[in-house]
């Protein structure tokens, strides 16, 4: 074979191997910085996921102030139990009756005239429908203490007359009689516990645990 055409051969075998070298040299760059970019593209699916998980246990921080204790395992424990959540639940049912119903009611704020009459009555029909709620969960702790069960027996049928009434709150109607059965009532479960050895202390609830029971 002639000398130049033996040169041209080996020119052209180096180009097709320098050219062969790049790719496979691209490919391998392209294949390492792949998890790179998953890598890059991870961590961020990650911090949403706990951002997004952060934010729920925010929201249920103010909540877990009534979550359950260990289910107890004694006679004793199991009385003791019930007494606590007794007075917890009755505690926010007292706290945001006085808050929302009672007070703003012996201020003036639901007589027809008055300054931001139609808010107030608005929060006093929500504060309602949760006091309800937390005296009726009340009134089922206490069933685990024999002697709380019998105090607060005779308040059953009180506490059924309230269920309508928030929503009449609400609306503004028959305020006085409604504000008195509340009140009333909320007198009448304190007088219960403090005589079964669960005295019930006012506790406002929060914006949080108001709409967690609505």
């Amino acid at each position: 074979m002639p000398v130049t055409m033996r040169r041209l051969v080996l020119a052209v075998t180096l180009c097709c191997a320098l050219v062969a070298g790049t790719a496979g040299c691209g490919a391998e760059e392209h294949s390492a910085s792949s998890p790179q970019a998953n890598t890059q593209a991870h961590p961020k699916s990650v911090d949403d996921q706990a951002m997004a998980q952060m934010q729920a246990e925010a929201n249920q921080a103010e909540a877990q102030e009534m979550r359950a204790e260990p289910t107890p395992t004694s006679s004793a424990e199991k009385q003791k139990f019930a007494k606590t959540r007794f007075v917890v639940n009755a505690g926010l049912a007292a706290g945001a009756t006085y808050q929302w119903i009672v007070k703003p009611f012996r201020a003036g704020k639901f007589k027809k005239g008055a300054d931001g009459r139609r808010l107030s009555l608005v929060k006093a029909g929500l504060a309602g429908v949760f006091t309800y709620n937390r005296l009726k969960a009340a009134l089922d702790n206490a069933k685990g203490d024999p002697t709380l069960a019998k105090a607060v027996a005779p308040l059953e049928e009180g506490l059924d007359k309230l269920k309508d009434l928030p929503n009449q709150l609400r609306k503004g109607d028959n305020t006085d009689d409604i504000v008195n059965n509340f009140d009333s009532l909320i007198s009448d479960v304190k007088d219960a516990g403090k005589s079964a050895g669960a005295e019930v202390q006012d506790k406002v609830p929060s914006a949080g645990q108001l709409q967690s029971t609505q």
